[in-house]
């Protein structure tokens, strides 16, 4: 749809994400350009220095004809957002009201929970480590998820 093979940029399928994100990575190491697509939140694009191409608009009728690998006519649209549902049971909200209402504001930017992935990875750390980590260098974000107590008593075992 782009005619990318004619401004000379190859076109080709790497086969896996981990062959993508190792042509990725190797591009960065070696100063050479790198145009593709990628998924967040990951690894390399908490890594990388890299940026988004803009496609244009939304063109739902578009993004799913093209999900067929064998589209006839490919067409240019902008890829949608995934959406991420959090779900508890009726009876977890009952018991915890609290959290829930905690649990129904929580949400994450791709580019931070991408770093947070990349700081893992870089330091081998655990879930629990990476938890620690976002809660200490992202008060700006959780805070918004938590009442005035809990948002006090969690900022005073982080400092």
């Amino acid at each position: 749809a782009l005619d990318l093979e004619e401004s000379g940029i190859d076109v080709f399928n790497h086969g896996s994400g981990e062959t993508l994100a190792s042509s990725m990575a190797s591009a960065v190491q070696n100063k050479e350009p790198w145009f593709g697509y990628y998924w967040g939140p990951t690894v390399p694009l908490g890594k990388y220095d890299m940026t988004r191409v803009d496609l244009g608009d939304i063109k739902p009728d578009v993004h799913q004809k093209n999900q067929t690998q064998d589209v006839d006519n490919p067409g240019v649209s902008d890829f949608p957002a995934a959406t991420v549902l959090t779900s508890i049971t009726t009876s977890f909200k009952e018991r915890e009201p609290e959290v829930a209402e905690m649990l129904s504001k929580l949400t994450f930017k791709t580019e931070t929970m991408s770093s947070i992935l990349a700081w893992m990875d870089s330091n081998n750390a655990s879930g629990e480590e990476a938890a620690v980590y976002y809660l200490s260098n992202n008060s700006d974000e959780w805070s918004t998820w938590l009442n005035d107590s809990a948002r006090e008593r969690l900022a005073n075992v982080l400092n």
